[in-house]
């Protein structure tokens, strides 16, 4: 305490210490805690012998008659009978700073600065001690540590993206390979990205530290789309012109990606709306807004251009990486092994008629899917498997969905190893005795000296520990036998003239406000008093009942008080954290349907998209509780985006099912595989290997983050690759398993005219129809 009360902040012409900018008594000397007092008591009955001084325990009574509560001040308390305190294992002190003006406000962070110093420096040469600062920026900067703790496994993270989106757009056909694809797919995202950062930077918007989650956002959703408009173009037929091929990739993959991107918008449009009450939510929607706005226009243009260029290059047989034309197969034949595997390609005059002509399932994934993956999950045998497996997830979420608690622990968005982690921990493992002292301040001139409005006051404040003027008043009233009944003059004189004079009542003195009115009369418009209550250790929970029934009380009571404590401040961001997020969600979710059904061609697909999502989101919050993630802002987040996510990769496979005719209901649920499998499966891969990272990063908040999107990111692919395919095979809607005989009237003929290039190896020209 000594050396915290010599730090000193050097500024030109003064040197500040702890004495000018701490907050004064009305003697004119600093407030400092109550324990000091005791201890300097205590050190004054040792140094003389006394043995007759005892620290009791929440109150003690000091040698000038006054009672001071150390409930939140002595931690790990052991007592004798009498509450007299026999040894405790943590002392927590508390300096009160000024902020009046600017420059009082610049000294007083400088001195926090030197304060958490002064203590590190103080922690070395007693290491018997162990020493916990935190300042009122403390939280903000350990808020902030995260982004720069995470800086390395992001770039991690994004090698391996690129590495991985290079390698699902690759074959061993140097023609049809799109690795270039990949990347650009993978450079839209980040443009993206970059802009909305750019506009919102250039907007006097502030920077957090779950901004994070933004990037992976912007990956689900943006390398899906990317990597669907690839698929639509290898079922592209190659001897089309590049336009006509671009125009059927734009009509069957974008109408899906603008109706998800729509639904992107909606949803975080209304977290960024004033609907929303915490400012950190509200950025971060605001730039997932932009930057989903921006990455659909990319898309359309950037991305879409680039698929043009290729397109002219695969068209042109030149090699999809150096841009070099690729001899013919009896060229080939006469260069090195190594030169022929660089430069391996499949000429469409190799193909017979009877073999298929679709040269793009030499691709792994396509050829997976379409060989054994689909055949597999179809089949009779593998049916029941996969529905117990259901029923076994269905279980288990359930088991975590009945065990959900709302985070309310600071150290949940602040990185690792920081201070306070540290204070939290200690504060809880010491000081859950008693909450912290509750300031009940009652706001308006009642009638103090009326019998009635006492017992109001005082019943408000039943059940709890209190530590105030009016009790100490009322208390001395007794002893002298005085009836609390007194008129307005009397009770008012009394305050004045006995009770703010006597010793044993001179601390509260503070906590009266008169006002002189004329003949000398005077009024008191506010008082307050503080209250302690008792609460159980490790239950944070209590704290926050605490509030709400205070809260509660403040809105029914016949009296006019507020109630506050600075750790209300934490209390009310976690309850608005959750409870709006999920309002929000709500709402968006119930736009989101009222909107598809109006765009949707059959209503069977809402239907099931709606089932979906359902299921995909109880089992995040099932196992999120099972996996030890509470939910705090920073999970409900992520709910909200596993909403869009489900539908992203559900909608597509969904469609093409239920709008399928003729055929069986396995036949289609093959074919949704085949046609939006691959697009699935890379933007899956990509996704999870973008996110393994985050895993290492020493963060609560990317914990959290990791431990959500993953869930989401797997739950959603346990979906859309096994529970959907098995269970639109036997429920509805039905199919026609009879082919519609065609008209003999109303047969096509088609006239082919065909333009051949110099070198005759190209169809370059368009099949006209007559």
């Amino acid at each position: 305490h000594s050396a915290v009360t010599r730090i000193q902040v050097q500024r030109p012409g003064f040197n500040y210490t702890f004495a000018h900018i701490c907050i004064l008594n009305n003697d004119k000397t600093c407030v400092v805690d109550d324990i000091v007092h005791v201890l300097e008591e205590l050190k004054a009955a040792r140094s003389s012998n006394r043995t007759n001084f005892a620290i009791t325990y929440p109150i003690t009574h000091l040698k000038d008659g006054r009672e001071v509560y150390n409930g939140h001040q002595l931690g790990g308390v052991t007592v004798h009978s009498k509450d007299r305190v026999k040894s405790a294992e943590a002392i927590q002190l508390t300096y009160y700073l000024q902020a009046i003006n600017s420059l009082n406000d610049m000294v007083a962070e400088k001195w926090e600065s030197i304060f958490c110093d002064t203590v590190e420096l103080f922690q070395k040469s007693n290491r018997k001690v162990k020493m916990y600062p935190f300042t009122s920026s403390s939280l903000k900067e350990d808020f902030q540590k995260t982004s720069r703790v995470s800086e390395r496994y992001l770039i991690t993270s994004l090698v391996l993206v690129v590495t991985l989106a290079i390698l699902c757009c690759s074959m061993q056909d140097c023609v049809r390979s799109k690795p270039w694809l990949g990347l650009l797919g993978l450079l839209t995202v980040t443009l993206a990205t970059l802009t909305a950062a750019g506009i919102i930077n250039l907007t006097g918007g502030k920077y957090n530290s779950t901004f994070l989650g933004i990037p992976f956002v912007m990956l689900g959703h943006g390398l899906y789309g990317t990597f669907e408009m690839l698929s639509s173009w290898r079922k592209t037929r190659e001897d089309q012109h590049v336009k006509e091929r671009t125009a059927a990739v734009f009509a069957d993959s974008m109408l899906s990606f603008s109706l998800t991107t729509a639904m992107y918008l909606v949803t975080f449009g209304i977290g960024a709306s004033p609907f929303t009450n915490i400012e950190a939510a509200r950025i971060f929607c605001c730039n997932s807004c932009i930057a989903i706005f921006f990455n659909y226009l990319y898309v359309l243009s950037f991305y879409g251009s680039s698929l043009v260029f290729t397109g002219y290059i695969e068209n042109n047989y030149q090699h999809s990486i150096f841009c070099r034309k690729v001899p013919k197969p009896e060229v080939l034949q006469e260069k090195p092994a190594w030169y022929r595997f660089l430069l391996t390609a499949r000429f469409s005059e190799d193909t017979d008629d009877s073999e298929e002509t679709n040269t793009y399932e030499s691709h792994l994934l396509v050829w997976f899917l379409k060989r054994y993956y689909c055949d597999w999950i179809t089949n009779t045998y593998v049916k029941p498997f996969v529905v117990l497996f259901y029923l076994v997830y269905i279980s288990f979420a359930l088991m975590g969905y009945l065990q959900v608690s709302e985070g309310s622990d600071l150290s949940n968005i602040v990185a690792t190893a920081t201070r306070t982690i540290e204070y939290t921990t200690a504060q809880q493992k010491y000081f859950s005795n008693y909450s912290p002292v509750i300031g009940f301040y009652i706001y308006e001139s009642i009638e103090y000296w009326n019998t009635s409005v006492q017992e109001d006051v005082l019943e408000y404040t039943k059940g709890f520990v209190r530590i105030s003027w009016f009790e100490s008043y009322l208390n001395y009233l007794r002893k002298l036998n005085i009836s609390t009944g007194l008129p307005k003059k009397n009770f008012t004189d009394m305050l004045r003239n006995s009770f703010l004079k006597t010793p044993q009542f001179a601390h509260f003195s503070e906590d009266i406000i008169f006002s002189k009115k004329y003949n000398n009369e005077v009024d008191v418009v506010a008082s307050r008093m503080f209250l302690v209550a008792k609460t159980m250790e490790t239950k944070r929970e209590e704290l926050y009942d605490l509030l709400e029934t205070l809260r509660k009380l403040s809105l029914t009571s016949k009296v006019k008080f507020i109630v506050f404590n600075p750790s209300f401040v934490y209390m009310d961001r976690y309850a608005s954290s959750v409870g709006a997020p999920l309002q929000n969600s709500c709402i968006s979710a119930l736009f989101l349907l009222f909107f598809s059904a109006f765009l949707v061609a059959d209503s069977l697909i809402n239907v099931w998209l709606t089932l979906t999502v359902a299921s995909v989101e109880f089992g995040v919050i099932g196992f999120m509780t099972l996996w030890k993630v509470e939910l705090d802002c920073i999970s409900v987040l992520c709910l909200i985006y596993g909403i869009n996510y489900t539908i992203d990769n559900c909608a597509p496979l969904l469609s093409t099912f239920v709008l399928g005719k003729e055929f069986t209901r396995t036949k289609w649920v093959k074919n949704a595989l085949e046609v939006h499998g691959v697009a699935i499966l890379q933007s899956y891969l990509c996704y999870i290997v973008g996110l393994i990272p985050l895993a290492a990063v020493p963060s609560n908040l990317t914990r959290t983050l990791f431990r959500c999107l993953f869930l989401i990111a797997l739950v959603t692919f346990f979906h859309c690759f096994a529970i959907l395919p098995v269970i639109l095979t036997f429920l509805p809607p039905s199919k026609k398993k009879r082919k519609e005989k065609k008209n003999p009237e109303n047969r096509e003929e088609i006239e082919c005219v065909e333009m051949v290039d110099m070198d005759s190896t190209r169809v370059v020209d368009q099949i006209t129809t007559v």
